[in-house]
């Protein structure tokens, strides 16, 4: 079957300009599936793994078909967790970018006299938890009386959560006239259930077939950068790793452009692939990447699918993927017929749930790594150098140099001789020279103890979230998060964790009173 690229879904034009901008080149299976089966009109089933990235299969649609300012409430979209329900919101926003559509997330742990002020001043989407949702209902603030759309997200985690009469009230009080979405990673008889009661007959069901969500052969990493830092990230990571054969992946053609521009400016030898190149362009330069003749292929999702080289050594994510589907397709791109491959991921503090959520859904460990220093990038390049300079001298090529060495032997030191022929290699090895201002150099992180975990039902967001409300510290300051069933681990700068057991200490958390204090068992 033929790959579909988006404007051939029948999205609305303002639509297609917000997924161009997002940097989406071509629809994955879930969205070129559902979409034009949501556009007829149809109620939809949509049965996919969590990453595959539902959000814009069923708001692309929604959003194509509603003009703002009706006065009413044109759509409702239920999620299980006030954390989904910002991150589908977000998504939404960007989908809408270029129309007038207003949106709303409402969810518990937030003033509900705000959200009441802002439905009263007119919202066209409201995304929320069935509990705040169904609140507002009641006290008679949301009328979806006149709703053309409703979306199920992740049903099976809301029945799991106990959320499902909660979801029956809000559609019994819903136009009754109105197209129904549901997607669901399983399908238990309470969802089947569920749909067939409040479904139309002609439901159509779309399952996309689940992929493996690990890559075992590969190692895998993260960097957290500053973004002003990602281009010189990732000429250290290149100076200290020394890949012979490596993919770049950036999210859209003109960051490809850029990045190749950069590379081949350093004097790496770099080319990019990305739909914009005509296919003579792309052969040629695969071409060279496969007989070793290029060391860095920059390339978009789209234009690497179906690259086939079995020497690949590394993966770098220069820009974190859309979903995670195109993580595990990225980064199998290594690591082929049993061979160890690595790979790394940029990440801003901005960026880092994102990550954290790739690494819960594919089950993986993502390990943190720190930005190379100058030392570091030297030491690489010494080890280098002597052990090519060992291959030479077993060698007889270098003899011709002989009377050179002799002559220089009468004017200078032959070792500091050497050692000037070693600067001038360095010099052409690395073609920069690297300065530790010009990026962020390692931060020094308290680990503390907090005494709350898994069971008290927290998760990375609420720590952060609490961290700053109350002790006014920021996501940049906060590394790794690990949390236990009973207890969880948080490293943190040392101003933020001076500030933490000031400010959070005693205060009521999870339920519970608060627990904060320098772990004495350093993470390695």
């Amino acid at each position: 079957m033929e790959n579909k690229v988006f404007s051939e879904l029948g999205l609305d034009e303002s639509i297609l300009k917000a997924i161009d901008a997002m940097g989406f080149e071509e629809p994955s299976k879930i969205q070129a599936e559902v979409i034009p089966v949501l556009l007829e009109g149809h109620d939809v089933i949509g049965q996919a793994q969590t990453g595959t990235g539902k959000t814009l299969a069923f708001g692309a649609p929604v959003l194509s078909r509603i003009r703002s300012s009706e006065g009413k409430i044109s759509s409702i979209i239920l999620t299980p967790t006030r954390e989904l329900a910002i991150q589908v919101n977000d998504e939404l926003n960007r989908i809408a970018k270029f129309t007038k559509i207003k949106l709303l997330p409402v969810y518990g742990g937030q003033p509900i006299d705000r959200q009441i002020s802002a439905l009263r001043r007119g919202i066209d989407i409201v995304v929320g938890t069935p509990g705040r949702v169904l609140d507002l209902i009641r006290r008679k603030v949301l009328n979806l009386s006149s709703i053309r759309f409703l979306v199920l997200d992740e049903a099976d985690e809301m029945l799991n959560m106990g959320f499902i009469d909660d979801i029956e009230e809000i559609i019994k009080n819903s136009n009754q006239d109105r197209q129904t979405m549901l997607f669901s990673a399983t399908m238990p008889e309470e969802i089947k259930r569920l749909a067939k009661r409040y479904m139309k007959s002609e439901t159509k069901h779309i399952a996309i077939l689940k992929n493996a969500m690990t890559v075992a052969t590969v190692d895998q990493y993260y960097y957290e950068i500053k973004n002003k830092d990602r281009f010189e990230t990732l000429c250290r990571i290149l100076d200290v790793d020394e890949p012979t054969s490596a993919i770049i992946f950036c999210k859209t053609k003109r960051n490809v452009d850029e990045l190749v521009e950069g590379l081949q400016g350093r004097g790496y030898t770099a080319e990019g692939m990305h739909g914009d190149m005509n296919q003579n362009q792309r052969i040629n330069t695969l071409r060279k990447f496969k007989e070793g003749n290029l060391e860095f292929l920059i390339a978009t999702d789209v234009a690497a699918r179906g690259i086939d080289v079995e020497n690949v050594t590394h993966v770098i994510n220069y820009d974190l993927p859309q979903d995670v589907e195109s993580y595990v397709h990225r980064i199998g791109r290594t690591g082929r017929a049993n061979r160890k491959g690595v790979a790394y991921t940029l990440v801003t503090a901005r960026e880092y749930m994102s990550l954290k959520h790739i690494e819960k859904v594919t089950k993986s460990k993502i390990r943190r790594r720190e930005i190379p220093t100058v030392d570091e990038i030297f030491v690489s390049k010494y080890k280098n150098m002597f052990s090519k300079i060992k291959e030479t001298l077993e060698q007889d090529s270098y003899k011709k140099f002989i009377p050179m060495a002799t002559e220089l032997d009468e004017e200078f030191n032959l070792v500091e001789v050497a050692a000037a022929l070693m600067d001038m290699v360095y010099s052409k090895e690395v073609n920069y020279d690297y300065t530790e201002n010009e990026i962020g150099s390692k931060t020094d992180y308290k680990r503390l103890f907090l005494n709350v975990g898994r069971l008290d039902k927290i998760n990375p967001r609420k720590l952060v979230d609490f961290f700053n409300e109350n002790a006014k510290v920021k996501r940049e300051d906060v590394g790794d998060i690990d949390i236990l069933e009973k207890f969880s681990f948080v490293n943190v700068t040392e101003a933020a964790a001076e500030s933490i057991m000031k400010h959070c200490t005693g205060k009521k958390f999870a339920g519970r009173k608060l627990n904060v204090e320098i772990s004495t068992k350093s993470k390695r």
